[in-house]
């Protein structure tokens, strides 16, 4: 018989489809198997709207068959079929769809879900294949056909005797070839694999002959092989069952084998949405970190499915960043897909889900931390840096969605307490939120500055990881209340009377000062302050950029030369600063030596590095030993 050009203008074409839309083979075996379900969903709407077609829907089945010496693929349904007039149209035609077709000629009452709509998925076949046949038997013909390609250069359809309703699809596998292996599609455990990753919720049972290998003799350790029919997908996803009929374990279970986790996830989240955009979904928050979340090779992002068919493994445009952790699976019938199923175009449909998911994620979290404290705490150990991460992330713009899910140490409380429940308890009078950072709460707890804020009895937020100030920058202020850093050289806590009595102090020994500060180079100021109770001297500091801020830029691998402007302070009511008066009036090398030393004192309490540590400890010495 003579072949048939495509209709399209063939060769370009199917190569653009082959070559260009497709960037993953694997995904052909979806794509026939869609098509089957869809020829199955058709005969079985056929049958409850033609008294003339009879169907029992536990007989439809998607059966898969291979045979590695012949190097063929086989997919068989026993669903609608084609007539030659269709084989022609659907199969001749490259980008018609006939389930696009019978879609739209649906009644809005008569609406059943049908995957395919772009008539494009049957070529990524020829992906894998050098030759496609397809032999078909339609329910509204008593003659069977098959339609043969090898690829752009046509087609052909023939007189074929098959019986029974239905069609099969066989692909003769291309050969191996240094670029790919195609003998892996003639692999029993491939095809299972690709069977529950792609098509694993396709509402009819896809079969396939498994071969069991079986323990015959023990002490011989002799197999004897057997096969088996048996059914690869689990056909009903585990999100649209009713809740009624899922438990926990259940939950669990499907978590711990579809995200590879060990654990039971902290918190489980099952939604189903009814409106413009209709989808169902089913969240998990891990309890624990995978071992790659805070690196670059960590992927983000839900398992998108469309009528239970996979679309993205990981859909990073379903979660923000500060929820990446999130883990689970989200399935519509109203996304916007391109015509390889394998890409979403933009859409407000995708945008309304992920706007969705984000509330529903932080509503949950917010109902967790006034349910269950506990286990709150445990999630916020674990990815409570990621929250905080989101606050200070695109110029703070999401800050007043994550505020009150963020907590910080508390001085007074010595646990974890939330903004809200600080600003609930702060004295009559007290007009900001006092902060303290530091590498640990014993490390924040010896500071220097520490000591005036508590004496008055002031709560006070300690700061231990590296995110956290910025965090608390980005928000700027709570309930009215501004964050003040304990460490900032304009903190104000003393009385006008005390303001006086230090300023009288500085400007008489304004010389000194600016001549330590002259010998240190590295601070902007030098001054005696009465903030300090029982230390002898800390560094404060000036502007935006404190000094666990500028921490944080230094140990970045591109240096940034930011570095937070420091004031040394001395307590002028400690024997030293009677000591420094005394030294500058008699002995200035001796003064010059004691300006080092307790410069150096100021940078170890503040965790910074001294940059001369042997001219230091020769400093140290030759004080004490005298």
């Amino acid at each position: 018989m003579a072949k048939k050009k495509f209709k399209s203008e063939s060769k370009r074409l199917l190569d653009l489809m082959i070559n260009s839309i497709y960037t993953n083979k694997d995904i052909f075996l979806r794509e026939l198997i869609s098509n089957a379900s869809d020829a199955l969903d058709k005969l079985y709407y056929r049958s409850l709207t033609d008294k003339k077609v009879k169907v029992d829907r536990d007989d439809l089945k998607i059966e898969i068959a291979f045979d590695k010496d012949a190097r063929t693929l086989t997919i068989i349904d026993n669903g609608c079929g084609m007539t030659k007039e269709e084989l022609e149209e659907n199969l001749g035609t490259i980008a018609k769809s006939g389930s696009l077709s019978f879609k739209e000629n649906m009644t809005k009452e008569e609406k059943i879900d049908i995957i395919g709509q772009f008539g494009v998925g049957f070529y990524s076949a020829f992906m894998v294949s050098d030759k496609i046949t397809v032999t078909s038997l339609s329910v509204d013909s008593k003659d069977s056909y098959v339609w043969t390609s090898e690829g752009a250069d046509g087609y052909t359809i023939e007189e074929a005797s098959k019986k029974d309703i239905g069609t099969e699809i066989v692909l003769n596998i291309k050969e191996d070839s240094d670029e790919f292996e195609y003998s892996k599609y003639l692999d029993e455990y491939e095809l299972k694999t690709l069977i529950k990753k792609y098509s694993d919720y396709i509402a009819y049972p896809i079969q396939m002959e498994v071969t069991h290998h079986d323990l015959v003799d023990e002490e011989k350790k002799e197999y004897k092989d057997h096969k088996e029919i048996e059914t690869m997908n689990s056909m009903v996803p585990i999100w649209k069952k009713p809740k009624s009929e899922v438990s926990d374990d259940d939950y669990d279970n499907f978590y711990m084998d579809k995200f590879s986790d060990y654990d039971k996830p902290l918190k489980v989240i099952s939604s189903s949405v009814e409106g413009m955009t209709s989808y169902k979904s089913l969240l998990f928050i891990p309890s624990h970190a995978p071992y790659d979340y805070y690196t670059q090779e960590y992927e983000k992002g839900l398992a998108l499915y469309s009528n239970g068919v996979l679309i993205m493994e990981k859909c990073a445009d379903l979660l923000p960043d500060y929820f990446s952790f999130v883990k689970g699976v989200v399935d519509s019938e109203d996304l916007s897909l391109n015509i390889s199923r394998e890409l979403l175009q933009e859409s407000q449909s995708l945008k309304l889900i992920a706007k969705n998911i984000e509330s529903k994620i932080r509503k949950e979290l917010e109902n967790l931390m006034k349910d269950d404290r506990d286990t709150y705490i445990s999630f916020f150990k674990t990815f409570g840096v990621q929250l905080k991460y989101g606050v200070y992330n695109n110029f703070g713009q999401d800050k007043d969605k994550l505020k009150d899910l963020v907590m910080f140490y508390s001085s007074k409380h010595e646990r974890l307490i939330t903004l809200s429940e600080y600003v609930s308890e702060m004295k009559d009078g007290q007009e900001a939120i006092y902060y303290a950072s530091g590498a640990s709460i014993d490390k924040i707890n010896s500071l220097p500055q520490v000591e005036q804020v508590k004496d008055k009895e002031y709560d006070i937020l300690y700061l231990t990881d590296y995110v956290d100030e910025f965090c608390i920058t980005a928000i700027q202020e709570y309930d009215s209340k501004k964050f003040v850093n304990v460490s900032d050289g304009s903190l104000d806590l003393e009385s006008e009377e005390e303001k006086k009595e230090v300023e009288k102090v500085n400007k008489k020994n304004s010389s000194l000062l600016k001549d330590m500060a002259d010998e240190i180079k590295e601070v902007s100021e030098v001054r005696f302050s009465n903030k300090l109770k029982s230390h002898p001297v800390c560094l404060t500091t000036k502007g935006d950029v404190s000094i666990e801020m500028q921490k944080v830029f230094d140990a970045m691998p591109n240096e940034m030369g930011i570095k937070a402007e420091t004031v040394l302070e001395i307590n002028e009511k400690h024997p030293i600063s009677d000591k420094l008066k005394e030294l500058y009036k008699k002995d200035k090398d001796e003064f010059i030596k004691y300006t080092k030393i307790l410069y150096s004192e100021a940078k170890i309490i503040a965790g910074l590095p001294i940059d001369n540590p042997t001219e230091i400890s020769k400093l140290i010495c030759d004080v004490i030993s005298k």
